[in-house]
Order: structure tokens, then C-alpha cells, then sequence
């Protein structure tokens, strides 16, 4: 009986095992296309509701139109580049906080820091990525900007300069923790090996190291370009609501994924050209984004160091 029973378990375990060999990778198929549905899924959707915007609006006056007045009731105007302009602006000025702040970091980590400094700091960088970009735009508005006023009287209360610092401090974690990532995977044979022929530290951190990790080091900093072109809350709370075409750091601007919080918030009717144009926006955007992200594939893998 007792033989039996033991058996019977064997057989239905072998059973259930090879239920699950059969069935896993299916199940595994199945998460891995969710994504990738998804994607779709977002593409038709931005597809289908751009194309109800430019069956109203000329495409060559989207794209070389100066002026973006979607609000105005007699002569709207749907120029692109004002939100172009504030959007690469917010970029430019983020990525001059976070490029060297957050590669001199890496270096640090990856090069100087010893083993018990490294554990406090880098958990540290990982809160700073985990806070959520609302209170990031809080801390623009309600500190940074007057601080920023004890320096520049005439600074307006939104304005570019102080979203864009601020985005530059929330990317910081994003590129110090992709290129001490990419540095340290620089085999420690080459150091010994610059070391061994009279090199400094130092000359072998930047003409040894940096150069053998240079495609991580690309890639960081063009997945931090895509994080702050389409960052949202930091710049809908202190950068304004103005759609300028310039580059003037110190007025109010308009970024489009601004525009498009200001639209969702109720600010148009639905089904009208002023909402459809947030999906006009939205595929620009998301163009940009894609074109930054295989742009970072491309650089990964074109320059990529074999050892």
C-alpha cells in the first residue's frame, strides 16, 4: 500500500513536470509579446487620432508654423517650434547639470571610491532616481527658483531655467549609475597594465578607462537626453504655459509634454482640433524618444569594446 502511494506521488509529480515544461514557455511567449502589443497598441492609437488632426490642420504648417496659439477662437495657429524651442531648451540646460555632475560621479565610484563609501552612495543615488517628479517640480518652483531670484531679480516665477536644473539633478542617478556600470566592466588587467607602464591614476582613469567604456558611457547620456525631452511634471509645475520660439532661459516657456498635461487637465473639448493636436504632439514626441533610444542602440553597439 505504502509502495503504491509512493508511486502513485512519483507519477503525479512526473505529471505535473512535464506540464509545466509544456506549458512554461508558452506562458513566457505570452509576457514577453505584452510589451510589445503595448507598444503597438500606442502607435495605433497616436496614429489614428493624428490623423483626425491633420485632416484639419495643413502638415507643412504644423511643422514650419512659428506661432502655437491652439486656444484662439478666430485665427488658432498650430506651428510646432515654439514647443520644439522649449522643449530642447528644458534639455540643453538639464543635461549641462547632469552630464558632468553625473560622469565625475561614476568616475568617482568606479575608480576612487573604496568598497564602504560605495555602499552609501550609490543606494543614496537610488532614492534620488525614486522620488516622484511632482515633488521635483515643487522643489523647482517653491526653492530653486528663489534662489535663483536672490541672483536674477527679474527672473519671472516660471521660467525655464529652474525646471531645467532640476531636471538635470533627477537625471543625474540615471547616467552615474549606467556609466559606473559601463567603466566597471573595463577589465581590471588594462588599469594594472596603464599602471605598470608608469601611468597615473588619473591618465588611466581618463585615457585608459573612459575610452574602453565609451559606448555605456553614449548610451547613459542619450537615454538621459530621452528622459528629460519627455519629462512632464517638473516642467508643467515651473516652467509656465507659455509657448514661445526662443531660447531665452529666464521666461516662461511651453515643453510639449506641457501642452499636453494642459490639454488633458480639461482645457479642450473632445473631439475638438485643439484635442486632437495633443496626439499631433504626443507622435512628435514619441518620434523623438524613439529616435534617441536606437540612437543609443546604435552607439552601444557600434562602439562597443570586446575583451
Amino acid at each position: 500500500m505504502l509502495k503504491n502511494n509512493k508511486r502513485e506521488k512519483k507519477n503525479f509529480s512526473m505529471v505535473f513536470h512535464h506540464f509545466l515544461e509544456k506549458i512554461m514557455p508558452t506562458l513566457f511567449r505570452m509576457t514577453a509579446l505584452v510589451s510589445v502589443l503595448a507598444t503597438f497598441g500606442i502607435l495605433f492609437t497616436l496614429l489614428t487620432e493624428t490623423f483626425h488632426f491633420f485632416e484639419q490642420v495643413s502638415f507643412i504648417e504644423f511643422l514650419t508654423g512659428r506661432d502655437w496659439y491652439p486656444f484662439f477662437a478666430d485665427d488658432p495657429s498650430y506651428g510646432i517650434w515654439p514647443l520644439l524651442s522649449g522643449t530642447f531648451l528644458i534639455t540643453v540646460i538639464a543635461m549641462s547639470v547632469s552630464v558632468p555632475i553625473g560622469l565625475a560621479s561614476a568616475i568617482y565610484l568606479s575608480e576612487y571610491a573604496p568598497e564602504r563609501v560605495r555602499k552609501i552612495i550609490k543606494p543614496s543615488l537610488e532614492v534620488l532616481a525614486g522620488v516622484p517628479t511632482i515633488v521635483y517640480g515643487l522643489f523647482a518652483l517653491t526653492f530653486v527658483t528663489p534662489v535663483l531670484k536672490s541672483f536674477l531679480p527679474s527672473l519671472p516665477i516660471f521660467n525655464a531655467l529652474s525646471p531645467g536644473i532640476v531636471v538635470g539633478i533627477m537625471i543625474i542617478p540615471q547616467i552615474t549609475s549606467l556609466s559606473e556600470e559601463a567603466m566597471g566592466a573595463v577589465p581590471q588587467e588594462i588599469r594594472d597594465g596603464a599602471l605598470a607602464l608608469g601611468a597615473t591614476r588619473l591618465e588611466v582613469t581618463l585615457k585608459v578607462v573612459f575610452p574602453a567604456a565609451l559606448s555605456g558611457i553614449i548610451s547613459s547620456i542619450l537615454l538621459g537626453v530621452s528622459r528629460a525631452i519627455g519629462e512632464t511634471m517638473i516642467v508643467s509645475t515651473a516652467a509656465g504655459s507659455t509657448p514661445i520660439l526662443g531660447f531665452n532661459p529666464a521666461q516662461s516657456i511651453q515643453t510639449m509634454t506641457s501642452y499636453m498635461v494642459q490639454v488633458s487637465m480639461g482645457d479642450a473639448t473632445y473631439g475638438s482640433i485643439t484635442y486632437y493636436s495633443i496626439y499631433a504632439v504626443g507622435i512628435t514626441l514619441f518620434l523623438f524618444t524613439l529616435l534617441m533610444n536606437v540612437l543609443a542602440k546604435w552607439v552601444s553597439n557600434r562602439f562597443k569594446e570586446e575583451y
